[in-house]
């Protein structure tokens, strides 16, 4: 079955050649010059992943992704015309799972969408093997692989799907630390990392504001200078 995208960018020429793209991989794409547009198609057709650009006209990308996230886990690429800090951690910390800045390659558009679609549907699958661990516990903290729910001291916690892949990760690896290049290639499988990517470093801190977790005194998720992260057995 043909995976199924949503577009959302008001520049013509930009949705225009995304969705050629998509299209020659096979994927089933929804593209809307407008957030207002896209609310209809969001309330009424299954999506397996939305392309949101930032600067909207009538309703900003930060905002139509909220409102996505109210309902829906699955994932999310804000496309920004500017090449600035502030404007992907702003993504990030409102429940996008990665940022693509314009302009952008056409193929390293297709290879982001087709990672984040892998490590979506590979961390929201029931495993084959009925004996596999789908229950993660430490401290507090229930994970489970099944459901796709985490509970923290009987709490529920509200996760992205990405947040979730690196907690799921840590949670495996428990007692070992995880550098933030293992974990991005554990979670996107491409080739776009770079030291000076940040994109783990913010996923990790809104993780630890949902935790209630520090910096300086961690009970679940403990930096590693220079090296990762890790969750002490």
């Amino acid at each position: 079955m043909q995976d199924k995208v949503l577009i959302v960018d008001d520049e013509p020429e930009i949705a225009d050649l995304v969705e050629v793209y998509l299209k020659d991989e096979n994927f089933t794409v929804y593209k809307f010059y407008s957030a207002k547009d896209a609310l209809a198609c969001i309330l009424t057709t299954e999506i397996d992943l939305a392309i949101l650009d930032i600067m909207l006209p009538d309703m900003s990308g930060y905002a139509l992704c909220q409102k996505i996230r109210k309902h829906h886990a699955y994932p999310i690429i804000m496309l920004t015309a500017k090449d600035e800090e502030t404007d992907k951690i702003t993504g990030l910390t409102l429940g996008a799972d990665d940022y693509i800045t314009k302009p952008f390659r056409p193929l390293e558009m297709v290879a982001r969408v087709k990672a984040q679609l892998r490590r979506y549907k590979k961390y929201n699958t029931v495993p084959n093997d009925p004996a596999a661990d789908s229950v993660l516990i430490h401290s507090g903290l229930v994970m489970n692989v099944k459901t796709h729910e985490c509970i923290l001291n009987e709490k529920k916690l509200e996760l992205t799907p990405t947040e979730f892949a690196i907690l799921q990760i840590l949670l495996e690896k428990k007692g070992n630390v995880v550098s933030a290049e293992d974990l991005f290639h554990e979670i996107w499988k491409d080739e776009y990392y770079s030291k000076s990517n940040n994109t783990i470093t913010v996923h990790i801190r809104h993780l630890r504001e949902k935790m209630n977790d520090t910096v300086e005194n961690p009970k679940y998720i403990k930096t590693i200078w220079g090296v990762g992260y890790k969750i002490e057995t």
